[in-house]
């Protein structure tokens, strides 16, 4: 029995697996009408179908940050804390890989130290936002960040202790 063929497909659909998924514009429209949805029932205050809503877009664009970023507000609300540090930690990654390929784009930096300050990673925060604002001296919006002190203002901000699990 020759078990050659057998092996090489088993790798080949493997590897197959390892990269990552590239999202369609149509799952992008859909998952952005999701979001919308899931903002609706927000002000509803129906945490559970925007919960849904929030977990459907993200399957649809995992990322997404700021649909992970909403998700875990939502099950904090829900008092679902490791539900809401594993969406804030899959925003982070997403915020990390969106870094990867624009560094230089501050309003990710800055998101990305929110979301560190959430997960109660101060310092991380305090570097990233430090080593962008050193590598980007030119940028106005970091600047501005950075001299208004809002991480400090992140921090000390009385309704962050809701959000963070």
């Amino acid at each position: 029995m020759n078990l050659r063929p057998a092996l090489v497909l088993a790798a080949v659909l493997i590897l197959a697996g390892c990269r990552q998924r590239v999202v369609t514009p149509l799952e992008r429209d859909e998952a952005a009408n999701d979001v919308s949805e899931a903002n609706f029932a927000l002000t509803l205050r129906d945490w559970g179908r925007a919960e849904g809503l929030y977990v459907k877009a993200t399957e649809l664009c995992p990322d997404e940050g700021d649909a992970w970023v909403s998700l875990g507000v939502v099950r904090m609300r829900m008092h679902n804390a490791s539900g809401a540090r594993a969406a804030y930690k899959s925003a982070l990654s997403a915020y990390k890989d969106y870094l990867k390929g624009d560094p230089s784009n501050s309003a990710f930096v800055i998101r990305k130290a929110y979301v560190l300050v959430l997960l109660s990673r101060a310092d991380e925060a305090r570097a990233c936002v430090d080593d962008a604002r050193t590598r980007f001296p030119d940028d106005r919006r970091l600047r501005t960040f950075v001299e208004s002190k809002g991480l400090e203002k992140m921090m000390a901000d009385p309704g962050l202790k809701d959000l963070t699990p």
